[in-house]
């Protein structure tokens, strides 16, 4: 599955927000064709909300283990928390000590540098993961949902 289809599947998603940054939207040029799915079902950004999953397009100076900067590489990272990251690498996030390549395409994996926060990545998903990165993706985005649902209860603030 292509990065356009994989942000075409997101946008699918009922009060999916996707933010692909591009020149002139004010946002910092290294973020520039990367991607950043939220759930915000007003279309607007909410400050203080973490996206539950990006692609990213290239290094970022303090990520570097996926090798993302030659042509065509690309990595999906999708938050999916404790007991799900747990059932995907056989590793407790917090515990992580298996070295792993992080530049393997199509392969589920920790994320470089927010694995210990429950995040995992797919380089180039292809055949083997495609399926799991849209199914994590989904989850992603309906436990987003609940999220947004809980803060916009009457009576929370």
């Amino acid at each position: 599955m292509s990065m356009e289809q994989i942000i075409a599947t997101v946008r699918g998603f009922d009060g999916a927000l996707v933010f692909v940054p591009e020149p002139g939207d004010g946002s910092p040029e290294i973020a520039w064709g990367d991607a950043f799915f939220s759930y915000a079902p007003d279309g607007r950004m909410s400050q203080g909300v973490q996206p539950y999953g990006t692609i990213v397009t290239k290094d970022y100076p303090d990520d570097t283990a996926s090798d993302l900067d030659p042509p065509g590489r690309w990595r999906v990272n999708v938050h999916v928390g404790r007991p799900v990251f747990l059932d995907l690498t056989g590793e407790d996030p917090r515990r992580l000590r298996h070295p792993r390549d992080h530049a393997a395409v199509d392969s589920v994996m920790p994320h470089p540098v927010y694995g210990a926060l429950g995040w995992i990545c797919v380089v180039n998903p292809g055949d083997r993961t495609t399926d799991t990165v849209v199914r994590l993706l989904r989850d992603a985005h309906d436990a987003a949902r609940r999220r947004y649902e809980r803060r916009h209860e009457p009576g929370s603030a």
